[in-house]
């Protein structure tokens, strides 16, 4: 994992006043709740912070195929930082999670401002019948959310492994994409439990760098 330059994020994001816990729903839990505890001008102050650190590096800024996620249940925006990689025709790719079966998700096209449908999460995404998809080791970079990471680039997602699955081959393609978990700096604990099927993440970006 590259570590970027670390910055003063002053009411950016507050972290969580007790410790961590140690088990993985524990934890889920507890990050959850202090996301979703952030203000409205936290959550855009911590978008626009996280753009400017992504904007910093030259494999953002160039890449063509950006697939990414857009923010729920208190999750850090990446949509401010995709709408810049847009305007130098960036083509940008969502999750779109099939409802038979629903453990399957895959990327598909979608331009800023273009309809969106609701699925039984209750998350927005395209409508795979009207814009086309692209594989997952053809992309340039995948922003990943997490709910909790650590400074070995391990990540903790919601757990239904809708990414461990989507990632799970591409051991076996040509290529694969850059893996950069997006998240606020207090998301970051010393060492997370880990499982045989976790990908490492290549980056981490957060509010703070």
């Amino acid at each position: 994992m590259k570590n970027g330059k670390n910055g003063d994020l002053n009411n950016t994001a507050t972290p969580p006043s007790n410790p961590a816990p140690t088990s993985r729903q524990a934890l889920r839990q507890h990050m959850r709740s202090a996301r979703q505890a952030l203000s409205t001008q936290q959550r855009q102050l911590a978008a626009q912070r996280l753009t400017q650190h992504l904007s910093q590096h030259l494999w953002f800024r160039q890449a063509r195929h950006i697939g990414s996620y857009l923010a729920h249940g208190g999750e850090i925006d990446t949509l401010p930082s995709l709408v810049k990689n847009w305007q130098r025709q960036t083509r940008l790719y969502l999750p779109v999670i099939a409802e038979h079966p629903t453990t399957h998700m895959k990327m598909i096209g979608w331009i800023p401002g273009q309809r969106l449908l609701t699925n039984h999460f209750g998350i927005r995404e395209p409508d795979p019948r009207r814009h086309q998809g692209r594989p997952i080791w053809a992309m340039d970079i995948l922003l990943i959310p997490l709910v909790a990471f650590d400074a070995q680039g391990n990540r903790l997602g919601m757990g239904g492994g809708y990414y461990d699955r989507l990632l799970a081959d591409l051991a076996t393609r040509p290529r694969r994409p850059k893996l950069v978990g997006v998240a606020y700096h207090f998301q970051q604990v010393e060492r997370l439990p880990t499982e045989p099927w976790d990908q490492r993440l290549d980056y981490i970006v957060s509010d703070k760098g």
